[in-house]
């Protein structure tokens, strides 16, 4: 109100007013400003107040007219409505280029990494036991990630929570600018007594454009100008378009994981963005009852089902999926990679991928085809194995994640990146040796 009376004040050149209403109006922001509940309040707050409304009873005595009132306060809705929308937007758009970003002391650690490892003889660059890579007797577990250090919080929180570290195996995959790095972590700091080895991704010659029906798709001119054109309105409505996890064949290769381990029974999916608080060996012992995906179910009343995933107004989708179906999550997954090869599950997803090729039943991720692709073939777990929202949800409650055997920062907001959110970020932080060298040089810092 005093706003909106300082405007008409001026409009009819009664500048003492106007300097009043200027002078108290800023005083009471001030005021509001520094304090969140009542008792927080100044002593003096109750006298400014006051004299505010006062100097508003002055200005509607001498400016009250009804009409021009209405009209300038819809005015000022008006403008702060638009106001709002264009911060949301602008908040939004930094959201998802903040997530982009590689942070610098990450840039860092993997450049020193990469500098020590090719300096080291070839003898002294493999890891140890690798007598352990195919013993189905033991628990292993896959992680594709370009993110040392956030593979080593996955690995160091899964060991020691492990009731017996040497019966567990990480088979890690990344890309080769950070294969050096990922490598001699694990070469300088080998997690107690558990297994782990590395693989660069293009070392998979198998996994081409003539295979692969993404990586074919990902080559492709129409795909380069949907997601890399900056006058593509598609782009320009939503940043996440141009994420490059969903550009990356790192973020794909979960759909191949018979053809990486064809020796293996069962694996144990993670993401790179989780942390471990529980051991996690019994989820090896669950009968998935003939299902090939033991996962977590995410849907809760009307959120997260099919429909919210796929385009149910194509009728390839329609007719073959139901709408109110439960979705998943990806982050912890149990696969029976035998009865993944008794389906042919990656022929399933081969064929989906292939029917998308113009992006007409699902928009982007590895989520919506892997909804298709597990259709009817999904396990579902305990809600308290994994847990999700530390990445963009502030009311996940206390006690779900301390019971939580896997806790999932899916989102933008990873705990180490600076938009993290500060409440969740000790559970993923007391997992990161800060006092490395390496961090420290870094400038890598709690």
């Amino acid at each position: 109100m005093g706003k909106a009376y300082a405007t008409l004040a001026q409009a009819q050149n009664n500048l003492r007013l106007l300097q009043e209403l200027k002078v108290q109006t800023k005083e009471i922001q001030e005021i509001l400003l520094e304090a969140e509940t009542d008792s927080e309040l100044p002593n003096s707050a109750r006298s400014k107040i006051k004299y505010m409304g006062e100097i508003l009873e002055r200005a509607k005595a001498q400016h009250y007219d009804c009409t021009a009132m209405v009209k300038k306060l819809r005015a000022m809705l008006h403008a702060t409505e638009q106001e709002g929308r264009m911060l949301k937007k602008q908040s939004v758009f930094l959201s998802q280029l903040a997530a982009k970003t590689i942070p610098k002391g990450l840039h860092c650690l993997s450049m020193r990494l990469s500098v020590e490892f090719y300096s080291l003889p070839p003898e002294s660059r493999e890891l140890p036991h690798q007598e352990n890579l195919e013993d189905p007797n033991l628990y292993h577990y896959a992680l594709f990630s370009d993110n040392v250090l956030a593979t080593s919080v996955v690995i160091n929180s899964t060991v020691s929570t492990a009731k017996d570290p040497r019966r567990h195996v990480f088979h890690l995959v990344t890309d080769k600018l950070n294969y050096g790095a990922m490598k001699m972590w694990f070469l300088a700091n080998p997690p107690k007594g558990a297994t782990v080895d590395v693989q660069n991704i293009d070392d998979f010659k198998w996994l081409n454009s003539s295979y692969c029906p993404v990586l074919r798709q990902l080559e492709s001119v129409t795909m380069k100008e949907y997601y890399f054109r900056s006058n593509n309105p598609s782009v320009a409505t939503g940043l996440k378009y141009r994420n490059p996890k969903y550009l990356s064949m790192l973020n794909h290769l979960r759909f191949y994981l018979p053809e990486i381990y064809p020796k293996l029974d069962k694996i144990l999916f993670l993401d790179d963005d989780i942390v471990v608080q529980k051991d996690l060996t019994p989820l090896w012992s669950i009968n998935l009852r003939g299902n090939v995906n033991g996962a977590v179910e995410t849907c809760g009343a009307s959120f997260h089902r099919f429909d919210k995933y796929l385009n149910f107004s194509n009728p390839l989708i329609s007719k073959s999926f139901d709408p109110n179906a439960c979705g998943w999550a990806y982050g912890m997954n149990i696969f029976d990679l035998r009865q993944w090869r008794d389906k042919d599950i990656t022929g399933i997803y081969h064929r989906w991928q292939d029917m998308n090729e113009d992006r007409t039943l699902w928009k982007l991720g590895t989520l919506p085809p892997g909804l298709i692709t597990f259709y009817n073939l999904t396990y579902s777990l305990n809600k308290h194995w994994h847990v999700l929202g530390l990445g963009y949800n502030s009311e996940v409650k206390s006690k779900d994640i301390h019971s939580a055997a896997v806790i999932h920062y899916n989102g933008n907001m990873k705990p180490w990146l600076e938009i993290g959110m500060a409440k969740y970020k000790h559970y993923w932080s007391r997992h990161v040796m800060f006092d490395h060298p390496y961090l420290q040089q870094c400038n890598i810092n709690e």
